[in-house]
C-alpha cells in the first residue's frame, strides 16, 4: 500500500469533486466526499481499469456519481473538460452513472436501493461461470432505509456469495437530516450477520482499516459488510457533517475556499 500515492489521489478526487459540481451549478458533494476515500482505495488497489477482467463496482448511491467521475479522472480514463461538462446536456457524465453512455460505469444506478441487487446478480453470475472477479459495492447509510437492500441481503446470504462485498458509507446524514432520526437505530450489522454476512466495522477514512478489511472479506466465504464511519463532507470544512451539502453546489467563492483548504489539509 503505498499511502503518499493514496494520500495524493484521495486530495486530487477531492477537489475535482467540488470543482465538477461548482462547474455544473448542481449536484451532491457531501456524499461523494464521505466515499471518496472508499473508491481511492479500490481504484488505486483492486480495479485496474485498463483490465476488461477486471473487478466491478456498483455505486449504489448513484447520487455520488461525481466520487465515480472523480476517479475516472485521477486515472487518465476522462480529460479534466470532459470531467467539467457535469450534468450537461449530451455529456456521457450525468448526475447518476449511465453504463450506456461511459465504458468504465459498470452499472447504472441512481433509484436507491436497487444496487446491491444489481450487485447480488453479478456476483452470483461470476461464480457460475467460474469467474475470480470480485464485484464491489457501495451504498449509502440513509439507503439502507429501502426493503430491497435487506432483500438482496437476505439472496446473497443464502448463496454465500463470498465474492461479494458492501461497503456502508455510514456518515449519519441523509438529504432530511440525521439518519438516526429518520430511519432509527444502526442495527445494520446485526441483521446482515443474520443474514450470513461477515460484518466488519471501520474508519472509512483510514486507508490501513480499509486494506485490513478488504483482506478480511477476501478471505471469507461468506459476503462481506464494511461498516465505514465516515464524515459527509469530508475535507471541505464548512461542508462537513452538514445535511444541507447533500444536493448544493459552491458558489464561486466557495469552491475557491475548498480548493485551499483540501490542498492545505488534503484529507
Amino acid at each position: 500500500m503505498n499511502m503518499h500515492l493514496l494520500d495524493s489521489h484521495s486530495r486530487q478526487a477531492r477537489r475535482n469533486i467540488v470543482e465538477m459540481v461548482a462547474a455544473a451549478g448542481s449536484g451532491h458533494p457531501g456524499g461523494s466526499l464521505s466515499c471518496t476515500d472508499i473508491l481511492t482505495w479500490l481504484y488505486d488497489s483492486r480495479i485496474d481499469l485498463k483490465r476488461p477482467d477486471r473487478d466491478r463496482l456498483v455505486l449504489s448511491k448513484g447520487h455520488a456519481a461525481p466520487a465515480l467521475y472523480a476517479q475516472l479522472a485521477v486515472h487518465d480514463r476522462i480529460t479534466r473538460d470532459e470531467m467539467l461538462t457535469l450534468r450537461r446536456l449530451g455529456s456521457p457524465l450525468q448526475g447518476h452513472p449511465n453504463m450506456e453512455d461511459l465504458p468504465d460505469v459498470d452499472m447504472s444506478t441512481g433509484s436507491l436501493g436497487q444496487g446491491l441487487s444489481a450487485a447480488v446478480g453479478m456476483a452470483w453470475a461470476d461464480r457460475y461461470k467460474g469467474s475470480e472477479r470480485r464485484i464491489w459495492c457501495v451504498c449509502g447509510d440513509g439507503e439502507l432505509e429501502e426493503g430491497q437492500i435487506w432483500e438482496a441481503a437476505m439472496a446473497a446470504g443464502k448463496f454465500s456469495l463470498g465474492n461479494l462485498t458492501l461497503f456502508v458509507d455510514l456518515n449519519g446524514l441523509q438529504i432530511a437530516g440525521a439518519v438516526s432520526e429518520i430511519g432509527g437505530d444502526n442495527q445494520y450489522g446485526k441483521a446482515l450477520q443474520a443474514f450470513g454476512w461477515q460484518v466488519l466495522e471501520i474508519d472509512g477514512h483510514d486507508f490501513e482499516q480499509i486494506e485490513q478489511a478488504v483482506l478480511e472479506a477476501e478471505a471469507d466465504s461468506r459476503p462481506t459488510a464494511i461498516l465505514c464511519h465516515t464524515v459527509k463532507g469530508k475535507g471541505v470544512s464548512f461542508m462537513e457533517n452538514q445535511a444541507g451539502w447533500h444536493g448544493k453546489a459552491p458558489n464561486a467563492m466557495q469552491l475557491q475556499e475548498a480548493l485551499i483548504q483540501l490542498e492545505e489539509t488534503g484529507k
